[in-house]
């Protein structure tokens, strides 16, 4: 497993991966080295996050492999259709995967999503509008929900 440490606006980012795919990127409260370059295997993921945080990218083409329980993947690929700058609620997301009762682990697969960013996790939200668990904490996803829809900024005049 290959490893690199990249700056992003909310942190210091991990990214871990191999030939098969990028299995996790995690962001982290405690300061590490940066990395100089990346592995190969990481590059792509490391590029197109740098280009997610400058405002010219909204998808990822890299190859991701995630590890969990089918339960937990299957949550992942519903996280994967939510579009960029949208965001959906734990109730609509547990209707989707066809179980409304479900909302709880629907939500638990939710916080393990080992893929930072490229899953977003962060675009669901309470049935209420709140804005609602976030592994990352709060404040960083207010701040990726904000890069992916800013607001509009009214005219004084």
């Amino acid at each position: 497993m290959q490893q690199a440490h990249i700056t992003t606006p909310l942190g210091i980012a991990t990214i871990e991966g191999d030939a098969d795919g990028i299995t996790k990127i995690t962001i982290l409260e405690e300061k590490v080295i940066v990395s100089d370059s990346a592995p190969t295997v990481l590059q792509q993921a490391v590029t197109e996050l740098q280009e997610y945080f400058e405002g010219k990218r909204n998808n990822f083409t890299f190859k991701i492999n995630p590890q969990g329980t089918d339960f937990q993947k299957k949550v992942w690929q519903a996280l994967l259709k939510i579009p960029f700058g949208t965001t959906t609620s734990y109730q609509k997301l547990s209707i989707a995967l066809g179980d409304v009762k479900a909302i709880r682990a629907v939500a638990s697969a939710n916080g393990k999503n080992p893929l930072w960013i490229v899953v977003p996790c962060h675009r669901v939200i309470g049935s209420d509008g709140s804005l609602t668990g976030y592994a990352g904490g709060l404040w960083r996803k207010k701040w990726l929900l904000d890069h992916e829809n800013p607001p509009i900024q009214q005219s004084l005049f």
